[in-house]
């Protein structure tokens, strides 16, 4: 795992805020910042007590300067709550709105071993028997968490879901059709509001520690909010958290065994049509924040190439709403057409095919686990390469869907979505839905092609 090194003033920070846990004659070692954090920052640190026994501590902070302490105090609220209804989760050791050396809103805890990339659980043989009961195992926890006593969290938002996204996809001022779709189908079909429960808001593979026994920790409740509790279980149903496997939960297991864990721990089963309604949700919540993410880099306010990357996986969420609402029409792209050229070979997409597969077979395999951010930031290198090389060879395909615009009257994909709002036509009629899915598996085919299922996987 990357590391960094930090000022000797932070663990000064860290140790004052641990004396009432472990005493005053506590010595910390040096700080590593560890890789991972989103919006926070995590920090590993070494606490030796006088009797020389030591123990791994982690401390969560935000970034100096931009600290949000309200949201900080609800994370230790929910981690506590969570504790006390038995989720496995770490035990908070020391918390505060800033001390001197964090000089940011902050929390200690304890450290959890455990695996969370989710390839790995996946994949790995070591997980082998931990996967045939694993979906059953996080419906449990869910079910869990979802028990806590909400008394002490009256600090979490409790507002409407499916108001707030799209509040953040009007701000983005991007209309987008299949949104649209997604908007209007999940207000057609909500299922009855479950009473408020402690929500998650980001439970998947990835934010949950496992080894061979099962799940060890339950990490980052930053999104925790109070509401419907299916909403957890809708969101780890949700595709792109299953990371290309086949499974529908996580890609580790099935939705049977998902609603068994959860039953057993929270006495309810949600009905079929209630996790597809919260399922699809999700699915349109991770668009509309894929959106958001991506314009952060091309708005200007961040410079990044992976917010940037996000732009071109928009078109995997499309499809993936437009197939969970069983309005996905799966439209063979027209054959393509060779432009002759005046240049030698190899032409252009083959030498971002070149390029491409130099870096992903004969540089990326020689970085070592000390340049795993580069790894990282080759592997998004290596896939933006393979969409330009794509998007060369397919062509230009925006004939056809201006062609399909026009016989609909839209002037645009933008002007199709405002006539989806206001009602002015049918998401379910046919050349609408043609004109939706011909757009969506255009982009699709050249961003990801190894997305579209194939008939039978549908």
């Amino acid at each position: 795992m990357a590391v960094t090194h930090a000022a000797s003033s932070l663990g000064d920070g860290i140790r004052v805020a641990l004396s009432d846990s472990f005493g005053d004659e506590i010595t910390v070692g040096e700080p590593r910042q560890l890789t991972g954090g989103a919006s926070r920052q995590i920090w590993a640190v070494d606490v030796r007590g006088v009797d020389g026994q030591s123990q791994d501590v982690v401390l969560r902070r935000d970034p100096p300067g931009h600290g949000d302490a309200d949201r900080m105090r609800a994370e230790v609220a929910c981690l506590r709550a969570a504790s006390a209804v038995g989720v496995p989760v770490p035990t908070v050791l020391a918390s505060g709105d800033t001390a001197p050396g964090i000089d940011a809103p902050y929390l200690v805890m304890d450290m959890i071993v455990g695996e969370s990339i989710p390839r790995k659980l996946q994949r790995d043989s070591e997980f082998d028997e931990v996967r045939t009961h694993l979906a059953d195992a996080m419906g449990y926890v869910l079910g869990q968490i979802h028990r806590a006593d909400t008394g002490t969290l009256g600090m979490l938002d409790a507002g409407d879901p499916l108001d707030a996204i799209e509040a953040v996809y009007r701000d983005l001022e991007q209309p987008r059709p299949a949104v649209e779709v997604g908007l209007r189908w999940l207000r057609e079909n909500r299922p009855a509001r479950r009473p408020n429960a402690l929500v998650h808001g980001d439970f998947r593979l990835g934010n949950v520690l496992v080894d061979g026994g099962g799940i060890r920790g339950v990490l980052d409740w930053e999104l925790a909010h109070l509401g419907d509790p299916i909403e957890d279980l809708g969101w780890l149903c949700v595709r792109a958290w299953r990371f290309g496997a086949e499974p529908p939960v996580a890609g580790i297991g099935t939705r049977e065994q998902l609603l068994d864990g959860y039953e057993r721990a929270a006495g309810i089963r949600p009905s079929e049509a209630e996790l597809h309604w919260w399922e699809a949700y999700g699915t349109l919540r991770w668009l509309v924040l894929s959106q958001f993410q991506s314009q952060r880099h091309l708005s200007g306010a961040e410079n990044s190439i992976e917010l940037a990357a996000i732009g071109r996986r928009v078109c995997e969420s499309e499809y993936d709403l437009l197939l969970i609402l069983g309005l996905l029409d799966n439209i063979d792209p027209s054959p393509d057409v060779a432009v002759p050229s005046v240049h030698d070979r190899p032409s252009l997409s083959e030498i971002l095919e070149l390029v491409t597969g130099t870096l992903r077979d004969d540089v990326a395999p020689v970085l070592d686990g000390a340049h795993e951010r580069e790894r990282y930031l080759l592997r998004i290198c290596v896939n933006l390469l393979g969409i330009a090389g794509r998007e060369l060879s397919a062509g230009d395909r925006t004939g056809e869907v201006t062609e399909l615009l026009a016989a609909l009257d839209c002037t645009s994909e933008a002007d199709l979505a405002d006539r989806i709002r206001t009602g002015a036509v049918s998401y379910a009629d046919t050349a609408v839905r043609q004109l939706i899915s011909t757009a969506v598996l255009t982009r699709l085919r050249v961003a990801n092609p190894r997305h579209v299922l194939r008939p039978s996987q549908t």
